[in-house]
C-alpha cells in the first residue's frame, strides 16, 4: 500500500553516494504527523487518511478547528492533508506517523505550492519566442496574434501575460536518497516545489517507472 507523510521544505545540499557520485537532494523535515481523520466508504464515500502537522497556537484556531483535533487528542494543525491509497486497516486516530515510513531507494511524488513570480510577461510566463532584434521589427517580447475571429473579442483560453507561479505543483518520480530518523530529516534526490520553509505532501509515486 502506499505511504505518506507530510514536511516542511528546509533547502538543498549535496550527499555522496558510495561510489562516490555527487547527489544533489533536496532537505524536507518531516515531524511526526498525528491522524487526524479516517474516512470510509461507507461514511465519506471514499477512503483516505487524514494526516496533520504542526501544532497551531491555540488563539489562532477556531472552533471547529479545535474540536476536530480533540477527536484526535492533540493541538490543531497547520498543515492538514488526505492520502487516498493508505490502508486504513493500519491507521488510527490519533496515531503517529514517522518519518520511519520511508526508506533509503523509495520512489516518491512531492506536492507543494511553487514560488510565486508575480505579474510576467508571455515569454517567461509561456515560453513564448522572442520576436526578431533587428532595427525596425519594433515586436520584440509582444504575445503575437489574438485571432481575426473576431477583432473585437480574444477567445478563451488564450495565452497572455498575467500572475506567475502560486500553484499547486507535483514533481513525480523522485527517489528517497537517505532518512535520519533522528533529526527527522527526509533527504530527496533533485528539486521539489516550493520556497524554503514551505509545506509538502510526500507520497508514494502514482506512476511507477
Amino acid at each position: 500500500m502506499a505511504k505518506g507523510i507530510l514536511g516542511r521544505k528546509i533547502g538543498m545540499t549535496q550527499v555522496f553516494s558510495e561510489n562516490g557520485d555527487v547527489v544533489p537532494v533536496t532537505v524536507v523535515q518531516a515531524e511526526p504527523n498525528i491522524v487526524m481523520q479516517l474516512k470510509s466508504q461507507e461514511n465519506d464515500g471514499y477512503d483516505a487518511v487524514q494526516l496533520g502537522v504542526d501544532d497551531k497556537k491555540e488563539q489562532r484556531s477556531n472552533k471547529p478547528e479545535k474540536g476536530h483535533a480533540d477527536k484526535a487528542s492533540t493541538a490543531p494543525k497547520r498543515y492538514v492533508r488526505e492520502f487516498r491509497d493508505m490502508n486504513l486497516a493500519d491507521h488510527e486516530i490519533g496515531q503517529e506517523v514517522s518519518v520511519n515510513t520511508f526508506e533509503p531507494g523509495d520512489i516518491i511524488d512531492v506536492t507543494g505550492v511553487s514560488k510565486g513570480k508575480g505579474f510576467q510577461g508571455s515569454i517567461k510566463r509561456h515560453n513564448y519566442s522572442i520576436g526578431p532584434k533587428s532595427h525596425g521589427s519594433r515586436y520584440h517580447r509582444g504575445s503575437g496574434a489574438m485571432g481575426a475571429i473576431d477583432l473585437a473579442h480574444v477567445p478563451k483560453g488564450n495565452k497572455l501575460p498575467g500572475q506567475m507561479g502560486g500553484n499547486q505543483v507535483t514533481v513525480q518520480n523522485l527517489e528517497v536518497v537517505q532518512v535520519d530518523s533522528e533529526r527527522e530529516l527526509l533527504l530527496i534526490k533533485g528539486n521539489v516545489p516550493g520556497a524554503k520553509k514551505s509545506y509538502v505532501k510526500v507520497q508514494s509515486t502514482v506512476k511507477t517507472k
